[in-house]
C-alpha cells in the first residue's frame, strides 16, 4: 500500500525560485515564484482506461450552464486570459485564487484533498508534481474531455511530461524552462574565451579564467539547488527515476551518467574555478551585480529574470546553448515550467478542463502568457511566432534570445522522469550531493548516499524499488 506522507526534511526556501521568478521581476521587482524542473512520464495512478469520451453536445451545454469555477494559480495577473475565456463563455465565472507559490500551495491542496472539501476545480501544478498527485488519483485524465487532439500543439517533451504510463493527460502544459547558458560577454572578451561548445571546453576556459582573475568563477552550481542538477542528468541522457507502475518506480540516481558529472563538477568546484553560493539569496544577487560569474547555466526564463535581478549589467550578457558532452548531438535538460490541471472530483470537471485547454492553448491568451507575464512557451505557435523570437533586448545586447532558447526547446530529451515522492528527494540530495559540494567531499560517495536515503523512504512508503 502507497503511504505518500509529506516530507519532514527542511524547508526548501530556494527550490521555488525556478521557473515563474520571470514574471514577479515584472510584477515586483526582485520577487521570486515557484518553480523546478519538469515532470513527466508518471505512474498510471489512477484510470488505467480513459472514461467514455465527453460530446460535443456534453461540452457546449456546460459551457452555456451559470458556473463557478475555482483555480488555484500564482501566475501574476493570469486575470487576464482568464478574463479571455469568460468573455468566450459568459457563463462561466472563474474565482482566482492565489493559494501559495509552488510547495505552499501543493500542502493546502494535499490537505483539501485529505479532507475532501475545498480543493479547487482547477489547479496550475509543476511539471515535477505531477507524478506525486496522479499517483494518489487526485488528477482528472483529461483525455475524454479532448486533450489527445491538443498534442500537436505543443513540443514534444512537455506534452510527454504530462502523459501517464497508460496514456492518461494529467494536465495541459502552460510554461517551460529549457536550460542554455547565459555569459557576460565583456569578462570572456576581456580573457581571451570564447563561448565554450563542449564541456571539456567549458573546464579549460574555466581553469584559465580562473588562473587570469581568482576572484571571477566560471559558473556559480549552487549547493541548495537541485533544479540545476536534475536538468543537468537530463542533459546527459541519466534516467535517476523511472515509475513503471503505481507501487513500482526504478531509482538510479548513482548511475554511471551520475557519478561522471559529480567528478567533473567536484574538479572545477576543488580548483576554485567554480563556486557554490547559495542561489537566491543576497548574496547571489550581489555576486551576479560586480561579476562574480562569468556564467549563469539557467533556464528559459532566466534572461528576464537577469535583466531585472542584475540592472547594473545591461549589454553584458549574451546566451547560448548549453556545453554538450557530445557537440555532434545536441541535447538541453529543463529546469523549471508548470500545467493547469483538473482536480479529479471536481463537481464542475468539463468547464475545468475546458478553462484548461483553453488558457494554454488559444492564440491569444498563450501569446499573453509570453508577452505580459514573460513564460516561456510551451506551444509550437508561440515559440515559432515571428515577433517572439525576433525580440531584441538591449539587456543581451540586441541578441534574439528567445531564439536561442526557442531552438534549444526542440533538443530537450522527452524520456525524463520525476519521482512521486520529490519533496523527499529533493531534501535528500540537499543533504547529500548539495552538501558535498559546498564542502568540497566526495560526490559519489554523495551520489551512494543519495541512492540509499531515497530507495529507503520510498520502501517504507509501500513502494517496490528496482535498483
Amino acid at each position: 500500500m502507497i503511504r505518500l506522507k509529506r516530507s519532514t526534511g527542511r524547508p526548501r526556501a530556494t527550490r521555488a525560485t525556478a521557473l515563474h521568478a520571470t514574471a514577479l521581476v515584472l510584477a515586483a521587482g526582485l520577487a521570486l515564484t515557484a518553480c523546478g524542473g519538469g515532470g513527466s512520464d508518471s505512474s498510471s495512478g489512477g484510470q488505467a482506461q480513459a472514461a467514455p469520451s465527453v460530446s460535443q453536445a456534453d461540452i457546449d451545454k456546460a459551457l452555456q450552464t451559470p458556473t463557478e469555477l475555482t483555480f488555484w494559480t500564482w501566475v501574476p495577473n493570469i486575470q487576464k486570459e482568464v478574463d479571455l475565456f469568460q468573455k468566450k463563455y459568459p457563463a462561466i465565472k472563474v474565482k482566482v485564487v492565489n493559494a501559495g507559490q509552488g510547495e505552499p500551495q501543493y500542502t493546502k491542496l494535499r490537505t483539501a484533498l485529505k479532507a475532501g472539501s475545498g480543493a479547487p476545480d482547477a489547479v496550475q501544478i509543476e511539471f515535477q508534481y505531477i507524478p506525486t498527485f496522479s499517483i494518489t488519483d487526485s488528477l482528472l485524465d483529461l483525455r475524454p474531455y479532448g486533450a489527445t487532439a491538443l498534442k500537436d500543439k505543443f513540443v514534444d517533451w512537455t506534452w510527454k511530461q504530462v502523459s501517464g504510463s497508460d496514456g492518461q493527460v494529467w494536465a495541459i502544459p502552460q510554461d517551460t524552462g529549457p536550460m542554455g547558458m547565459l555569459y557576460r560577454k565583456d569578462i570572456f572578451d576581456k580573457y581571451g574565451i570564447t563561448p565554450p561548445k563542449t564541456w571539456d571546453e567549458f573546464a579549460t576556459a574555466a581553469k584559465k579564467l580562473h588562473a587570469a582573475d581568482p576572484k571571477v568563477a566560471m559558473t556559480n552550481l549552487a549547493s541548495n539547488q537541485n533544479g540545476v542538477w536534475m536538468g543537468l542528468l537530463w542533459q546527459a541522457g541519466a534516467k535517476p527515476f523511472t515509475t513503471t507502475g503505481k507501487d513500482s518506480v526504478t531509482v538510479n540516481v548513482n548511475d554511471e551518467t551520475s557519478k561522471k558529472l559529480g567528478t567533473y563538477w567536484n574538479g572545477l568546484i576543488k580548483d576554485g574555478s567554480v563556486s557554490t553560493d547559495p542561489d537566491f539569496t543576497d548574496q547571489w544577487y550581489q555576486a551576479l551585480n560586480r561579476g562574480q560569474y562569468a556564467t549563469w547555466l539557467t533556464a528559459a526564463w532566466g534572461p528576464v529574470f537577469l535583466s531585472g535581478s542584475a540592472k547594473s549589467t545591461s549589454g553584458k550578457w549574451r546566451a547560448a546553448p548549453l556545453p554538450q558532452w557530445d557537440a555532434s548531438k545536441p541535447a538541453s535538460g529543463n529546469w523549471g515550467g508548470s500545467t493547469t490541471a483538473v482536480i479529479k472530483g471536481s463537481k464542475n470537471a468539463i468547464a475545468a478542463a475546458e478553462l484548461a485547454k483553453f488558457l494554454n492553448t488559444d492564440p491569444e491568451s498563450t501569446k499573453m502568457f509570453a508577452s505580459q507575464q514573460f513564460l516561456f512557451p510551451a506551444t509550437k505557435g508561440v515559440l515559432t511566432d515571428a515577433a517572439f523570437v525576433a525580440e531584441k533586448p538591449a539587456f543581451y545586447g540586441g541578441q534574439t534570445v528567445n531564439q536561442v532558447f526557442s531552438d534549444i526547446s526542440s533538443t530537450v530529451n522527452t524520456e525524463f522522469q520525476w519521482p512521486p515522492f520529490l519533496d523527499q528527494t529533493v531534501n535528500d540530495w540537499d543533504e547529500t550531493v548539495g552538501k558535498s559540494f559546498a564542502d568540497k567531499s566526495d560526490p559519489g560517495a554523495a551520489l551512494d548516499q543519495w541512492q540509499s536515503r531515497t530507495t529507503t523512504y520510498a520502501e517504507n512508503q509501500g513502494f517496490k524499488v528496482n535498483k
